[in-house]
């Protein structure tokens, strides 16, 4: 699958930002980030260190594949930290990669979203896909 683009869009210009994107410590409980999920609607839930550095990604579907997976109870699971059961190094992309390379990056891999990361591995924001549609629309 590839997109054209003639005009220069890159994912900084169309990312939610960190004040609107789902975030949580790689220490917080997975009951927590379940509720983050909830506020946010966005159904996933990027996991970070102490210093900010994206350290794994939680997606709805990733806590239906625990719930099938894991043998304990309810209650137990979700009272486990989020880092034990979030995807270790996801898949990213940085601000300055043009819109269309990174749509393309999401179709290949069949996913809605991708982490946005700097040079150090810091998290910047999300792209949702719905976002990367809505900046081809409005150019």
């Amino acid at each position: 699958m590839s997109i054209q683009n003639n005009s220069g869009v890159t994912v900084a210009d169309v990312m939610l930002g960190l004040e609107i994107c789902p975030v949580a410590s790689e220490r917080v409980i997975v009951k927590e980030v379940l509720e983050s999920m909830d506020e946010h609607r966005l159904g996933v839930v990027c996991i970070t260190d102490d210093e900010g550095k994206l350290s794994g990604i939680l997606t709805e579907g990733d806590m239906r594949r625990v719930l099938l997976r894991v043998q304990k109870p309810l209650a137990a699971l979700m009272a486990d930290d989020v880092g034990m059961h979030a995807m270790a190094s996801p898949k990213t992309t940085q601000p300055d990669t043009l819109l269309a390379d990174a749509v393309t990056m999401m179709g290949n891999l069949r996913v809605w979203d991708l982490p946005v990361v700097d040079a150090e591995n810091k998290l910047v924001g999300l792209l949702h896909l719905h976002q990367a549609i809505m900046g081809f629309m409005s150019r």
